[in-house]
């Protein structure tokens, strides 16, 4: 059954974070990216970069960070429940959520490491999934379902799940730079 709910993180045009006038916090999540995968990793993406920051804006929210909902309007917070809701999906809105849990474990693998163990040890029905293979295995099923015009390409998403441990490490790297940041300038960003 095709869901034709409105997703925040969807793959629908001007629903991206990211404005025409950046603002501070964009350029930094820009710039902090950019310099570790270009500098640090010697990845030069520019497609990747911009995705990556975009993710990181987004999930700057954490309502946005479980923005999945059940057809009944229920927030997901869990890997095994996502999946659940894209087999009950098709097309794009099928498309989304496997993007989404791609972001999701990226976002806590890579950022967040400690807290990705630590979201599987409270138990449920995460407990036995390994993030990263999810997280692999979801990109490359949404690279393969079909998405709106503005949504990123299935190239993009193939890269991603091919690429899964890289980009993780990357955006460990993105963390380490925002903490030096953090202990240098007191300055708020958000």
């Amino acid at each position: 059954m095709q869901d034709s709910r409105s997703e925040s993180w969807g793959d629908d045009p001007g629903q991206s974070p990211v404005s025409a006038r950046p603002t501070t916090s964009e350029r930094f999540f820009a710039g902090v990216t950019e310099h570790a995968f270009a500098s640090t990793l010697g990845v030069v993406d520019p497609p990747l970069v911009d995705y990556l920051t975009e993710l990181l804006l987004r999930f700057v929210r954490s309502d946005a960070v479980f923005g999945v909902r059940s057809v009944r309007g229920e927030r997901l917070t869990q890997v095994a429940e996502m999946l659940e809701e894209a087999h009950q999906r098709i097309g794009p809105a099928r498309r989304r959520v496997h993007r989404h849990i791609g972001d999701f474990t990226l976002f806590w693998t890579g950022v967040y490491p400690e807290m990705a163990e630590r979201l599987k040890q409270l138990g449920g029905k995460d407990a036995l999934l390994d993030y990263r293979d999810q997280g692999r295995r979801a990109y490359f099923v949404a690279s393969r379902l079909p998405g709106a015009e503005s949504a990123p390409t299935a190239d993009l998403l193939e890269r991603l799940a091919d690429q899964f441990e890289l980009v993780g490490y990357g955006l460990g790297e993105v963390r380490k730079a925002w903490e030096e940041r953090e202990e240098g300038d007191t300055r708020l960003l958000i």
